[in-house]
């Protein structure tokens, strides 16, 4: 058996590939992590719009209600309801999107990726995981508030 081989054998894993540390490779290890992110935010700028759009929602049919010349409303719960549905959509697919970035980096620090690491022995710093949950929240809240008409 020749060096080359047993090399294969080493950084083979149960998937079937080779993790070789070329600067091609780690590049791409690179950009995939990047693309962990940018996911992760594109998640994020939808569950905003659709938290925000969900209470807009709620807020305007709320204070067309209170207008002396408005039409009274066929199904007055209406609105409510739909802004809610929106609110817990935002917030589920965001719940949803931080439980796999958190699952797809941690697959990327596992041991199998750790020689093409950026820093394979440093904490795996994740700012948009503490955006995303601090996001989640406010949307949780969100949705508590016009739930129980909290004001």
């Amino acid at each position: 058996m020749n060096s080359e081989t047993s090399t294969q054998n080493e950084s083979s894993n149960a998937t079937g590939f080779v993790v070789k540390p070329t600067s091609d490779s780690h590049f791409a290890w690179i950009r995939t992590r990047l693309s962990a992110d940018s996911t992760l935010m594109g998640w994020m700028r939808l569950a905003t719009t659709l938290i925000g759009f969900g209470f807009t929602i709620v807020q305007f049919f709320d204070r067309l209600e209170t207008m002396s010349n408005a039409k009274p409303a066929l199904a007055p719960h209406m609105p409510r309801y739909l802004g809610l549905a929106l609110i817990f959509s935002g917030v589920f697919g965001l719940l949803i999107a931080i439980w796999q970035y958190v699952w797809f980096v941690n697959y990327l620090h596992s041991a199998e990726f750790q020689r093409l690491a950026i820093t394979p022995n440093l904490p795996v710093n994740k700012p948009a995981l503490a955006i995303a949950v601090a996001l989640a929240l406010i949307g949780a809240v969100a949705f508590v508030t016009v739930m129980f008409r909290l004001s």
